[in-house]
């Protein structure tokens, strides 16, 4: 199953916490199980230019991203909060 992500959840120091879509919130746990597990998969779509989440190893932690294409507006960090 794929999710569109269109907003996502922040703490303090900007790391992302949580993906949120139309009728649906995944902590950032929840999303990296799935992912992982390949039970679902997750992507960011604006105007027209789609790119999907990924689960990145930093620091001896999993963190999310999205898949680098040099178009900021795509990118978790610049959603809207949930």
């Amino acid at each position: 199953m794929s999710l569109q992500v269109t907003r996502s959840q922040k703490n303090s120091d900007g790391d992302i916490t949580g993906l949120c879509g139309s009728g649906w919130t995944h902590s950032k746990s929840q999303a990296i199980r799935n992912i992982t597990a390949d039970s679902s998969a997750y992507y960011v779509s604006v105007a027209g230019r789609t790119v999907y989440v990924r689960v990145r190893p930093r620091n001896g932690a999993d963190y999310l991203t999205t898949s680098a294409d040099g178009y900021a507006p795509n990118n978790l960090d610049d959603l809207p909060d949930c």
